[in-house]
This record gives C-alpha cells, sequence and structure tokens, in this order.
C-alpha cells in the first residue's frame, strides 16, 4: 500500500491488478472487482481500459441509504478533487445511466450539492454548473440540494466534486462506527455498512471495474461480486458509450 500506484503498476506486470486488467482488455473476462490498491486500480483504469470517448473524467459512486427504505447515489466520491463545471455536467449524466440500469429509475431526480438552493448560491464552479444543468435534456436535473438532503428524498443521485463526496463518505463511514462502538442497534444505521454494497463502479471507461473497500471480508467480497454481475449484465459500459458518441 506504500507504493506510488504509477509506478507499481508498471513495474509489476505479474501483480494480481496488472493481470485482471490485461484479462478485462483482451475480453476475456467481463467485470475485474478488487479490494487492492485503489490508486493503482484507478491507474488501471485510465492506462489500460482508458476512458470512453467523450468522457472527460471517469468518476466513483458510494450508495446513500434513504430514510424511507430506499437508496441514492452520490459522485464523485474522491477520483477528481478538482472539477470544472462540464465535468460535474458529466458526472449528472454518468450517474442517472448508472441509476437507471442498476436501480430500474427510468427517471431519476439528479440534484447538485450546495451550500443552499437558490441559484445563485454556491461558489463559482457550482453556480456555472447550475446554469449548465438546468437546461438539460440528458438528465432530470431539479436544482440545488444541501447535505441534509442526502437521505431524504428530494433526489436519487447527487452530484458534487471528488474532494467534497470523500469527505461526506467518510464522515457518513465514522458516523456508523461511532453508532457500533456506542452499542447502539439500528436497522436504519446497519445499512450504512460497507459490507452491503461491496464496493464502487468506475463510470466512464471501457470496461466493467469494480473496486473495492481495503478491509472487505467475505460478505464485502461476495456484494463485490453480484455488483460485478449486475453491472455487467445491465450492459452499463455500452449504454455510456452510446449516449457519449
Amino acid at each position: 500500500m506504500g507504493e506510488h500506484p504509477t509506478k507499481a503498476y508498471s513495474q509489476k506486470p505479474n501483480s494480481s491488478i496488472a493481470i485482471g486488467f490485461k484479462l478485462l482488455k483482451e475480453g476475456s473476462i467481463d467485470a475485474f472487482a478488487s479490494s487492492g490498491n485503489t490508486g493503482a486500480m484507478l491507474v488501471g483504469c485510465m492506462f489500460t481500459m482508458k476512458t470512453i470517448t467523450g468522457v472527460i473524467r471517469p468518476c466513483i459512486t458510494s450508495v446513500v441509504p434513504k430514510f424511507n427504505g430506499g437508496f441514492g447515489i452520490f459522485l464523485d466520491v474522491g477520483i477528481n478533487a478538482d472539477c470544472k463545471p462540464d465535468v460535474l455536467y458529466q458526472f449528472a449524466l454518468l450517474g442517472s445511466m448508472y441509476f437507471k440500469s442498476v436501480y430500474g429509475n427510468d427517471n431519476p431526480k439528479i440534484g447538485l450539492l450546495n451550500i443552499g438552493e437558490e441559484e445563485e448560491k454556491g461558489n463559482l464552479v457550482t453556480q456555472a454548473a447550475h446554469v449548465l444543468m438546468k437546461d438539460s435534456k440528458d438528465f432530470n436535473f431539479i436544482g440545488n440540494v444541501e447535505g441534509r438532503d442526502f437521505f431524504n428524498d428530494k433526489a436519487d443521485v447527487i452530484v458534487c466534486d471528488g474532494f467534497t463526496g470523500n469527505v461526506v463518505l467518510k464522515e457518513a463511514e465514522s458516523f456508523y462506527q461511532l453508532i457500533k462502538k456506542r452499542g447502539i442497534k439500528d436497522e436504519y444505521f446497519e445499512r450504512f455498512n460497507y459490507e452491503n454494497y461491496g464496493g464502487m463502479p468506475v463510470l466512464g471507461i471501457n470496461g466493467n471495474v469494480i473496486i473495492g473497500h481495503g478491509i472487505s471480508n467475505d460478505i464485502a467480497s461476495k456484494n463485490m461480486i453480484l455488483l460485478s454481475r449486475n453491472v455487467t449484465e445491465t450492459g452499463l459500459s455500452e449504454k455510456i458509450k452510446s449516449a457519449f458518441k
């Protein structure tokens, strides 16, 4: 885990991650899932599978357990710390397509994470992204959403830069750990357990790649495999390619 991802990936062609991407590139496997080094997985995505033509930056998603029993997603959660408005626009499209394919919702509600609901709120990036999104015919944009809207029904897909998304993700993980340490058993908060989801798909690349948590146990690994099958059977990668032609 202490190695430089790019150097390790290029210098160790017989590592499991390098072999996995080789098999995926050749078409010998339909999906590649790993709970190994995240940086090396992202290097493999970019240099072996490459980004789908037209996609500016690939991204990764995370699941949001909704209070009503359903699920939402938010993206990006770590690959892209800095994003321009057109990148956030594409995240909205990628998230919408993922939600349609994996969760079966034909018209998911897309929200832009901001510090207020009004159009003029936010920094320069979110203001410009809102202008791009508000008249879009590519997805169902409902406007700005706030941090308190993650767990209600306001949006199915929440769009943000990877810096903000990663902070939100780690905070949610820490709250779950705090609740466990205090011995509190709650059906809703048990849905925050990463084991239930297995991993995160990388959206916008030429192939099906799932990145699992580095501390994945047998339950998480099983669910990572099931997610890989689901993403493959829905043809998500091919749908994204068609959308960006």
